[in-house]
């Protein structure tokens, strides 16, 4: 069989610790060693295979342990036997099967679509709604807490043709955020900056602490305070000449439209780690728009195959103009998962063409960075 008509025979999960360059840190935690994620595979009766991933974080979305026992427990009973084109019906409910677990549900969402395409001999993108871009711009995040370190990554993009950086800040005193600031203005003048608290101010130190970054004009600065602060985020966009930018505040559509309605920011981070697929990653988008606020692709601490499901959804989804953070696979990784590098050049990440994803996972790479053998059905 070669239509969505085929139904779906098989699902192995490989968990994975993939090896990093240095430790980072951000407002609400830290990653040093490795970073875990979950690779999931689908295959079709005629042999077609679709890949995702799932990329937790603890502090933030969820647990890598969480993830893997969504997608084998919860999930995996509502997707074999089904048929391709249930995908709309099956993500619906996974919805209902399983709370949270917005990672693990992102990874099937992306795996389906994966899957899809290659059976249909279309990119992701056009499942999506079609392509409204070839390249996104990318920005990569700074974040290591021995800045000398950062310096020699920023020399580096700086070559490749990177002219967006993320600082990130919150994690230590307030003087090593602006110390850092003063070198990047001073050294890197033709980087666009933003910057990104992750969480990492409580609400009596805020207010200053904003004024005093905002002062260096970034183009953004992204969740100063905890997700739960709407009445705090509401008075920081009020205060703030530079927008402000809501991340952990919003994970799927529904937060969005709160957000909008309290006026807590002027734009959001979208993720389909957060909203739980690539389809209510682009509803976020769009509900964002439709109040006159800006959108930019985020993502977690992910390996090259979401990124891949990251760059698709961008690139059908005209309402996320600020670019996007796929930079891990390129920067992060000590090795990626990818048979072939993630597509990056000049700075900016190039939209694959080919069917489903455009490129494939390396199985001799899961299978060594694999946690334990796959768990398949």
């Amino acid at each position: 069989m070669s239509d969505l008509h085929q139904k779906i025979v098989a699902m192995d999960l490989w968990p994975l610790a993939l090896p990093v360059v240095a430790r980072r840190d951000h407002g609400i935690g830290s990653v040093e060693g490795t970073c875990e994620v979950i690779v999931l595979r689908l295959r079709a009766e005629g042999g077609q295979e679709g890949f995702g991933e799932a990329s937790p974080w603890s502090v933030f979305t969820g647990s890598p342990e969480a993830s893997h026992a969504a997608l084998d427990r919860y999930l995996r009973p509502l997707v074999v036997g089904r048929r391709l084109s249930d995908r709309a019906a099956i993500m619906a409910d996974a919805g209902r099967a399983v709370a949270h677990c917005t990672e693990a549900k992102a990874a099937l969402d992306t795996a389906l679509l994966d899957l899809a395409g290659r059976v249909c001999n279309a990119p992701v993108w056009a499942l999506l709604g079609g392509k409204c871009r070839d390249t996104i711009p990318l920005s990569c995040s700074i974040a290591n807490p021995e800045f000398e370190q950062d310096i020699a990554l920023m020399h580096r993009l700086r070559a490749d043709g990177v002219g967006l950086i993320k600082l990130k800040t919150g994690f230590r005193d307030h003087a090593f955020d602006v110390m850092r600031l003063e070198r990047i203005a001073a050294e890197f003048p033709e980087f666009r900056v933003r910057v990104d608290y992750n969480q990492g101010l409580s609400i009596e130190e805020a207010p200053a602490r904003v004024r005093d970054v905002a002062a260096f004009g970034p183009d953004f600065i992204e969740q100063p305070v905890a997700a739960h602060h709407f009445d705090m985020m509401a008075r920081l966009r009020d205060e703030t000449t530079v927008p402000l930018l809501a991340d952990e505040s919003v994970f799927g559509p529904e937060d969005m439209t709160r957000a909008a309605r309290d006026g807590i920011c002027d734009g959001v981070s979208v993720k389909i780690m957060k909203a739980g697929g690539l389809t209510r990653a682009q509803s976020v988008a769009r509900i964002a728009a439709a109040n006159g606020l800006s959108a930019y692709g985020g993502d977690m601490f992910e390996a090259g195959l979401a990124h891949l499901a990251g760059a698709h959804m961008i690139a059908a989804t005209p309402e996320i103009t600020l670019g996007c953070e796929f930079y891990q696979a390129t920067y992060f990784l000590k090795e990626d998962i990818l048979e072939t590098p993630f597509p990056v050049r000049d700075g900016q990440v190039i939209v694959p063409d080919g069917p489903g994803l455009g490129l494939r996972p390396d199985i001799a790479r899961l299978n060594h960075f694999s946690q334990s053998d796959p768990v398949a059905a």
